[in-house]
């Protein structure tokens, strides 16, 4: 009987070795990772460079707090020089706001690190790959998504992000995400594996990856760094960073794995077609008893012109009344 439990048991170990190798074929990265305890010795971490409003604290980076006009970001100092990875982050974006919030986070494969600007808190014009989790809609209409949104770009140095468009003329792909306010965990992987780009989500509480969206024909540079930036503008939320893992993926039939990618541009060849731009309704100032009011207002002043008018036309009658006597 000992023996088979024993047996039972090693099995049992050799099984899971064999699932979770198979789940993961990765090996974490601990100078690209971002887990708890954040603080090593001191206020700094090893491998990060924080800027802006972020805030360390035993339990979240919060990389803007709930306030207007902030902008954070978190930084890796080690460049990526893996060709293959998987980077999966566990954040939480909430706040006070019910309609109206803003702006949300990118997580960032850039050449160019710690350069506050205008997109999500990090530079324009940027060289690499930026995830934007976008939680503000700046227009509505039927051809356009709902918010928030995930989206991809890829840029060489010479593209602009467009904030009036939500930057759909250059992204390469996009899905719909409830991802702000939940009570459980959030979770995103991007995963760079053979030149293809695929995103995917835990935010159902789930345990389990769905995929948001897949783009081929990628081309990344190694030697880029990884970054989450965030900024808020006159709406705002807490935009928090709970863990950062970053894995190298296991791909020895990868005919590429030996091949150069320090010195290429990024590059994509496929965008989604842009959308056309449609301004908001403005919305209006008016609480609803000033609206009220305005309305009770209309009304007497309608009916006072109708009063004002038979008056004049009665007087007209009797004038005319005289003059045929």
């Amino acid at each position: 009987m000992n023996v088979q439990i024993i047996i039972t048991i090693s099995l049992s170990i050799l099984f899971s070795l064999i699932k979770a190798e198979w789940n993961t074929r990765d090996y974490m990265k601990r100078e690209h990772s971002l887990i708890k305890p954040y603080q090593a010795s001191g206020m700094g971490i090893p491998f990060w460079d924080f800027m802006g409003s972020t805030m360390v604290t035993n339990n979240y980076i919060r990389v803007t707090p709930d306030l207007q006009s902030k902008t954070g970001a978190v930084w890796n100092t080690i460049p990526v020089f893996v060709r293959n990875w998987d980077l999966q982050v566990h954040y939480k974006v909430h706040g006070k706001g019910k309609d109206l919030f803003g702006d949300g986070l990118a997580i960032w494969y850039a050449r160019d690190r710690m350069e506050a600007g205008p997109v999500f808190g990090n530079k324009d014009f940027f060289h690499g790959l930026a995830v934007i989790l976008d939680t503000y809609s700046n227009h509505n209409g039927p051809h356009n998504h709902q918010h928030p949104y995930i989206s991809a770009m890829v840029n060489n140095g010479t593209l602009h992000y467009d904030h009036d468009r939500d930057g759909t003329h250059t992204q390469v792909a996009g899905c719909e995400a409830k991802f702000r306010n939940l009570e459980h965990d959030t979770h995103i992987s991007i995963k760079y594996e053979r030149d293809v780009l695929t995103v995917s989500t835990d935010i159902e509480n789930k345990a389990a990856w769905k995929e948001c969206f897949q783009v081929k024909g990628i081309k990344l540079p190694t030697g880029y760094f990884i970054g989450v930036s965030s900024t808020t503008g006159d709406l705002s939320d807490n935009h928090d960073i709970l863990s950062i893992r970053f894995y190298e993926l296991d791909l020895p039939d990868d005919p590429h794995s030996n091949e150069d990618r320090s010195g290429i541009l990024p590059s994509a060849t496929y965008f989604e077609p842009p959308r056309d731009h449609t301004e908001d309704p403005k919305p209006s100032s008016l609480s609803g008893i000033k609206i009220f009011l305005l309305m009770m207002i209309g009304c007497i002043a309608v009916v006072a012109c109708v009063v004002i008018g038979i008056m004049f036309y009665q007087k007209q009658q009797e004038h005319g009344r005289r003059r045929f006597y």
